[in-house]
């Protein structure tokens, strides 16, 4: 029973720390069909943040995750007006853009190492103590991950299906040009999208960081999972990726029990091929979507 207990415990943190990270991905993909490769900078700018709030202005941890958000929120908002917005009507948009936030990712993250070094820190954000749940001592950090990943999916799914910006986001990934034609901004809408997919990836930043430690380096490994868990989704695909998120959480936290840690992300590139040969577009993917 205690294995049991671990094993679930372990999952639905892996499985929230993930959703929060691949629904920001998601999201640009189906409304732009933008992969963002700074998602990964943006993680890291988002950890750092919350680590200069707290630990040089002495910051309480939720004022240190609103200013991440923040950062985050602003990097991605300047990654469309620098990078993406001067790119929209190039012929081969896609491309160019994957190429550009590569470049992007890599600035944001050689700033940090410029500015606090390349040494490995503790995020002082956290929330110390433990949880007694049927004999196993639950950290109060996996508890908070999950109430905060919970409280954003559940404020991504009431933005998009109850308000305007919501309703003008879904508009345009489903048919750019008709929702121009209905009066939807989209060049607005596409700032929005970066900018919550900005302040997702920093609160992403803050919690895996404060189950690990902070290194400037630290964005590739989640940006990496995060593509896995969209494609397995199928790109584009949000209430998908959150769902197959929490999922691939399980699969990993139960690969590592019975195999070890070393397969646990062998076990997510396994499961990537053998997606990808049943559903070649993914698990909630249609066989068919129009694009930009």
């Amino acid at each position: 029973m205690d294995v049991w207990v671990q094993i679930v415990v372990s999952g639905l943190t892996l499985g929230a720390l993930y959703a929060i990270s691949t629904v920001g991905l998601s999201l640009v993909y189906g409304s732009m069909n933008m992969l963002n490769m700074a998602h990964g900078g943006i993680l890291v700018i988002g950890g750092y943040t919350a680590f200069a709030a707290s630990q040089w202005f002495g910051a309480p941890a939720i004022v240190s995750i609103v200013l991440a958000m923040a950062a985050g929120g602003l990097v991605g908002l300047l990654i469309f007006v620098v990078t993406a917005a001067p790119l929209l009507g190039s012929k081969n948009f896609e491309t160019n853009i994957f190429i550009a936030t590569i470049g992007v990712g890599a600035v944001l993250e050689n700033s940090v190492l410029k500015v606090f070094g390349p040494y490995v820190k503790p995020q002082p954000v956290a929330f110390p103590g433990v949880l007694m749940l049927s004999g196993v001592a639950v950290p109060y950090q996996n508890v908070a991950i999950l109430v905060v990943a919970m409280a954003m999916m559940a404020g991504v799914a009431a933005l998009l299906q109850g308000t305007r910006t919501g309703r003008a986001i879904r508009a345009t990934s489903q048919n750019r040009d008709a929702a121009q034609l209905m009066g939807v901004h989209v060049q607005k809408v596409y700032a929005q999208v970066l900018t919550l997919s900005g302040a997702l990836a920093a609160i992403s930043g803050v919690m895996i960081s404060s189950l690990t430690s902070l290194s400037p380096t630290m964005g590739g490994d989640p940006m990496l999972k995060a593509f896995i868990i969209c494609v397995v989704a199928g790109l584009g695909n949000t209430y998908g990726a959150a769902a197959a998120a929490i999922a691939i959480g399980f699969l990993e936290a139960g690969a590592q029990y019975a195999f070890g840690v070393r397969y646990g992300f062998a076990s997510l590139l396994l499961l990537v091929i053998v997606v990808l040969i049943w559903r070649p577009s993914g698990l909630f993917g249609k066989s068919r979507i129009v694009r930009l």
